[in-house]
């Protein structure tokens, strides 16, 4: 059976409001029979802290005139999960996919998420693993990893967030996932070095392909949303 076919938009740096606006096109957009592939969005975001469902306000550690000086979003969203960072360095991935196709089960298509985050460390020597009960990737029981989604129809929204130059430091203004800002590492201080995020999105567009099994072709926005 020829593999389902899924489009990959590289949208680089965005803020966090143009992307989310984006998402809900490309839902309604499969909702609504216009767009029958499915979409990986990858991009970085500026510095932007979230909220998820499950998130509390004392999670953020610092003010709001003083997360706004220092040029810092706060946005509460429907997506699973507590609150967590968003900033440049960080590869952000929002699969947008129809899960009827794939697999009607939530926990599993968590548990592919990793994997696909796994497998892509792995290839820059970094051996990394899942913790019982947590969602999310660890490394020597760090967090460099963390995913967040939400599911309406089946079709998937959200994704995951992986720190590859990330500046770690901003970690401090939150409990991460309910957590103390330590528990959170990068693949820059695990490999004492700076990697192109491009080079991991690279891979991580493989490894995608392989645990999925998709067919994967890398369009321009401004032809995304011509089908949309």
């Amino acid at each position: 059976m020829k593999a389902r076919e899924c489009l990959i938009v590289n949208l680089k740096k965005i803020e966090y409001e143009k992307a989310w606006h984006l998402q809900k096109r490309i839902f309604q957009a499969k909702w609504g029979k216009k767009l029958d592939r499915d979409v990986l969005l990858l991009l970085e975001h500026p510095h932007t802290i979230t909220v998820g469902k499950k998130g509390e306000e004392d999670e953020i550690l610092v003010n709001s005139e003083k997360l706004k000086k220092r040029g810092i979003s706060i946005f509460y969203i429907g997506r699973g999960g507590r609150v967590t960072y968003h900033g440049p360095g960080q590869l952000v991935g929002y699969p947008i996919l129809d899960l009827n196709f794939y697999l009607k089960d939530l926990h599993l298509y968590l548990r592919y998420l990793e994997e696909v985050l796994i497998r892509t460390l792995k290839e820059f020597g970094i051996e990394a693993e899942r913790i019982n009960g947590l969602t999310g990737v660890w490394v020597d029981r760090k967090k460099i990893a963390s995913i967040g989604i939400k599911v309406r129809r089946w079709i998937t929204l959200h994704g995951f967030a992986l720190n590859v130059n990330t500046e770690l430091s901003y970690f401090n203004l939150i409990q991460p996932c309910g957590m103390e800002a330590q528990i959170m590492t990068s693949m820059k201080r695990i490999l004492s070095r700076n990697i192109k995020v491009e080079e991991v999105a690279e891979k991580l567009v493989t490894k995608f392909s392989d645990i999925f099994r998709v067919r994967m072709r890398e369009i321009s926005l401004s032809t995304l949303l011509k089908n949309l």
